[in-house]
């Protein structure tokens, strides 16, 4: 009976990867607990070194079971199919000690050690605000975390969500449409879109923005992965925003590991007899700061938003200005002067509340602000 391939006589087999991604990569497939990784990668200067290390070296630095954790090697299929994905064009692998791994999860509990991502590297390293809310978002709720987003994005922090439906889904839509983009942290393998109604999303946020997931690919959706997926989503960022979230919703636990985390916690009120507002409610009534525009936020965390005159405004805030006229309008009369969609119409008001040109009034009215 020939024994079983060693780590390195399997990776040496398999599609032609980077050396340093492909020891990264064999080692993140065996989960190793953080603490002894780190001890490892001390010892033996690097995941290379860890792979190549004898029984008896491991046995010197961690417990047995994680020497024998080590000693097994990794399913070939499982390997090869990881591989397979970091093969193909634009498939990138970052690493602990990567110059491109996001500093900001340096300083949460049990960062992951390995992180696959498609699309923009920046992104991970840019400063950053999560959305998130309800599945079962109501209409207002998706206009309100897209226009959001946009003014956010438009004011320099990347939108960072999880591509759940609902409020995750309008918030990647609002950050694509600013200049900081967006960043969805998922919890399948990237070779998978979940949910499956979010393919073109997810292709977008490909190309424009960064899909995220420390999960290796052929990785399903696992109902355990998604509290992981949420401590990154709040750990990337300066702070989370919950739109609308449920009492039960999984939105709450993502706030919760923000406030372990040292992040800001933001919530909007809704109205009491609204399911999806009990949620933002409790964190209100727990300290999270009640918002009701983007400049709340942006001056919660010290960045002043930069005025824009209307003379440079994109041509439909132009539009809902002159559709403002001099007397206050709600939203309804917008849409019909200006033609625009009711999401459009949201988003050019946040913008132009950013800019100083238009102000809020009780009741769902908008009043232009003159200079």
């Amino acid at each position: 009976m020939s024994r079983a391939p060693r780590a390195r006589d399997t990776l040496s087999r398999m599609p032609s990867v980077d050396p340093h991604r492909e020891a990264w990569a064999s080692l993140a497939l065996r989960a190793i607990p953080p603490s002894a990784l780190v001890a490892l990668l001390r010892e033996f200067a690097g995941p290379a070194g860890v792979l190549a290390a004898t029984r008896k070296a491991l046995a010197g630095v961690v417990p047995e079971p994680i020497v024998a954790r080590l000693a097994r090697p990794v399913p070939p299929d499982l390997l090869a199919r990881t591989l397979a994905w970091l093969g193909e064009p634009g498939h990138e692998l970052v690493a602990w000690g990567d110059a491109s791994y996001p500093q900001a999860l340096l300083a949460i509990g049990h960062p992951p050690p390995v992180l696959f991502y498609v699309g923009r590297a920046d992104l991970l390293n840019h400063p950053a605000l999560a959305i998130v809310g309800s599945r079962s978002a109501t209409a207002q709720g998706r206009d309100n975390a897209r226009a959001f987003a946009r003014a956010i994005s438009e004011a320099g922090l990347t939108v960072v969500s999880g591509l759940a439906t609902g409020i995750d889904g309008a918030a990647h839509e609002g950050g694509l449409e600013g200049a900081s983009s967006t960043l969805a942290v998922v919890a399948t393998g990237l070779d998978r879109v979940y949910p499956a109604r979010h393919r073109e999303l997810a292709h977008r946020i490909a190309e424009h923005g960064t899909l995220v997931s420390e999960f290796p690919p052929g990785t399903p959706p696992r109902e355990q992965n998604f509290p992981r997926r949420n401590r990154l989503i709040s750990g990337l960022s300066r702070g989370v925003l919950v739109v609308e979230a449920a009492l039960h919703s999984g939105s709450l636990i993502t706030a919760r590991y923000a406030g372990e985390q040292g992040r800001e916690v933001f919530a909007i009120p809704g109205s009491i007899h609204s399911p999806v507002a009990k949620g933002c409610h409790k964190l209100l009534r727990e300290g999270a700061k009640l918002v009701e525009t983007a400049v709340d936020i942006l001056e919660e965390l010290g960045m002043a938003p930069g005025l824009q005159s209307a003379a440079e405004a994109p041509i439909s805030q132009s539009a809902v200005l002159a559709a403002m006229g001099d007397d206050p309008a709600d939203i309804d009369t917008l849409i019909a002067r200006t033609g625009l969609s009711a999401d459009s119409v949201v988003i050019e008001l946040t913008s132009l509340e950013l800019a100083g040109a238009a102000a809020p009034l009780p009741g769902g009215s908008w009043q232009r602000r003159r200079p």
